[in-house]
């Protein structure tokens, strides 16, 4: 559904995008991540046609973007349903009026427009809403109109930009299961940019890690999770911070990956690292496996190596943390 090849982009010096490959079938929710300046917003833009690649091709719907311009590329765009951080709701007009918006500009009769838009608010769980301006909604009822608007005109692919970033944590979930709920409902592709590990925790199938402008890391989130000793994972699932008073002390770290956490403890005592040991943890089931680290204090760094030896002779990650 999302294909994109060898995608390069600069601006004058400055190489935003370096050899971008990603391919999202249709169907997936898929999430992009990274630090401000890692790319982000320049890949948005390339995948809605705002900005040309300097080379390299973006696919969606099987159409490339990079051939297409005027009436072409208009047409292509009507496959792709922006969803963005803050809604940029009409504040004149009502709920019924914004989400038909789109429609009016393409042409559609106003009684098919208002018709349209007013199923599709009925859809996100407006419908009793209708007639309320934007000043009238929450955060959270704005950011619904604003998915209605985006689904208008039925387009393959969703792309949402930092879509709960402005929400508590409450609505942010009411969102995201919204989200998910169209993708079952319509089949739609999903793909968010966003900066929140959690929002990628919660709904996505497959995650990508942009650094730099090239891609870190990317693949199924519960293999990407799993994967011992990976950036991206620790992010995914972070553990507590930690202190420990003796100097002498090391922490070692140890991955679920793999392996499920009662034999993560059994293997840690045999080696000499009882559970009053463990400082921090962090564990979550995604999809029927176990993920997730631990940190052990132990007194010194030659315990730390015996322990980090004894786990990888039982097939278990652990390393010396920082």
């Amino acid at each position: 559904m999302i294909e994109l090849r060898a995608l390069r982009k600069v601006f004058g010096e400055t190489v935003a995008l370096e050899e971008i490959d990603l391919s999202v079938p249709a169907g997936e929710i898929h999430g992009i991540v990274g630090r401000s300046g890692a790319g982000k917003s320049t890949l948005i833009r390339c995948l809605t046609g705002l900005e040309s690649p300097t080379s390299g091709t973006v696919s969606i719907n099987g159409v490339d973007l990079t051939n297409q311009s005027g009436a072409g590329l208009r047409e292509a765009r009507r496959s792709i349903g922006m969803v963005f951080q803050h809604v940029n709701l009409l504040d004149s007009s009502t709920a019924l009026k914004n989400v038909a918006h789109p429609l009016k500009i393409a042409g559609v009769g106003k009684a098919e427009r208002l018709a349209k838009a007013r199923e599709l608010l009925e859809f996100v769980g407006l419908g009793d809403r209708v007639d309320n301006y934007p000043s009238q909604l929450s955060g959270g009822q704005k950011q619904r109109v604003g998915i209605a608007r985006a689904l208008a005109a039925e387009p393959k692919v969703l792309l949402c930009d930092e879509p709960t970033s402005a929400l508590d944590s409450t609505t942010t979930d009411q969102i995201l299961g919204l989200i998910r709920s169209l993708r079952d409902r319509l089949g739609i592709t999903v793909l968010i940019i966003t900066h929140e590990m959690s929002v990628i925790r919660e709904i996505c199938d497959s995650v990508t890690l942009l650094a730099d402008g090239r891609v870190a890391k990317t693949g199924k989130l519960a293999e990407v999770i799993a994967e011992p000793g990976s950036v991206l994972a620790k992010d995914l699932v972070p553990l507590p911070p930690v202190s420990i008073d003796d100097g002498a002390s090391r922490l070692v770290e140890v991955s679920l990956a793999g392996t499920d956490l009662p034999t993560v403890l059994t293997a840690a005592r045999n080696a000499g690292a009882s559970a009053e040991a463990i400082l921090a943890g962090a564990v979550e089931t995604i999809e029927g496996r176990q993920i997730g680290r631990l940190r052990f204090s132990v007194d010194s760094v030659e315990q730390a190596k015996e322990l980090i030896s004894a786990l990888k002779a039982d097939g278990i990650y652990a390393e010396e943390a920082a």
